[in-house]
């Protein structure tokens, strides 16, 4: 059995090489092996001549430095199905796996399919080093029918489902990318990982999160708005960045997959923007 780990990487030298370490301690069953692709987008911190020295049977490809997490594990994903392996393992650069994290997912995945008859997507919870609770993984909506408040989905010792989730620990079985395709190109950086499990879901396949935490992880995105000490022009900007709001590609997302609250996002996209001080002293996320 072959997996396929995918990455991509952006001036992450030390965090990307301690990823790679870690992937390489795994403890697999005999019959597995990994086969690692990686996509380092023109970083200028050495990235790629570091992990070209230290880990010469990486696969390595190169990126213009516009790619952002989404453009970067496309292009990352494409050069693997070459391949054919039997799973994919999407994981963040900056993620580091227990030593079993591979195997509990692949016994996720044999385990959900024998229970349920359907392949099943199989997500790995992160904690964050610094606070131990979870940081990344699974998550449900609290009205399945519109987008709005979330809460993660975790167990200690149980397969459970979910409605989306992050990709920072993501074993995908390659029947379903073959049926679904990889990552959409609607997304340069964010919501791709969203979109892809809410996609996987409504194609028929399982999304399960796998019992226990199987990595680390810092939450370190912050607020999802601008401080009012910000100018408009600041704001703006970040409402329509990859890295901030990604105001089109956003409203694309629920557009597709939560129509009914279009209008609700639409208009707090703006309020975020124009009015922070709402958000800087309610707190709303």
């Amino acid at each position: 059995m072959t997996i396929a780990v995918l990455l991509t990487t952006f001036n992450r030298k030390q965090k990307t090489i301690a990823c790679l370490q870690n992937l390489y301690q795994q403890q697999l069953p005999g019959d597995v092996r990994l086969d690692i692709f990686l996509t380092d987008d023109h970083s200028s911190d050495g990235t790629a001549d570091a992990v070209k020295t230290q880990f010469p049977q990486v696969h390595l490809y190169y990126g213009s430095g516009s790619l952002f997490w989404a453009g970067g594990m496309r292009k990352t994903w494409q050069n693997a199905i070459n391949t054919n392996p039997n799973y994919y393992l999407l994981l963040n650069d900056d993620t580091l796996l227990v030593d079993t994290a591979i195997s509990t997912l692949i016994s996720c995945s044999i385990d959900s399919k024998r229970k349920n008859d359907q392949a099943a997507i199989c997500v790995g919870s992160t904690a964050d080093n610094e606070t131990g609770k979870i940081s990344y993984g699974g998550k449900n909506l609290v009205d399945k029918n519109s987008w709005g408040k979330e809460t993660f989905v975790f167990n200690e010792t149980e397969i459970t489902d979910c409605d989306f989730a992050n990709a920072n620990i993501l074993l995908v079985p390659a029947e379903i990318v073959d049926n679904i395709g990889i990552l959409s190109t609607a997304f340069t950086h964010g919501l791709a990982d969203y979109d892809y499990t809410i996609k996987a879901k409504k194609a028929g396949y399982g999304l399960v999160v796998a019992p226990g935490f199987l990595g680390t992880c810092i939450d370190d995105h912050g607020n999802n708005w601008k401080s009012a000490k910000t100018t408009l022009k600041e704001r703006i900007a970040y409402l329509k960045s990859p890295k901030g709001l990604a105001y089109h590609e956003f409203l694309g997302f629920v557009k597709a997959h939560f129509p009914k609250s279009y209008l609700n996002v639409f208009i707090k996209l703006w309020l975020k923007t124009l009015f922070p001080v709402l958000w800087d002293k309610f707190k709303h996320r």
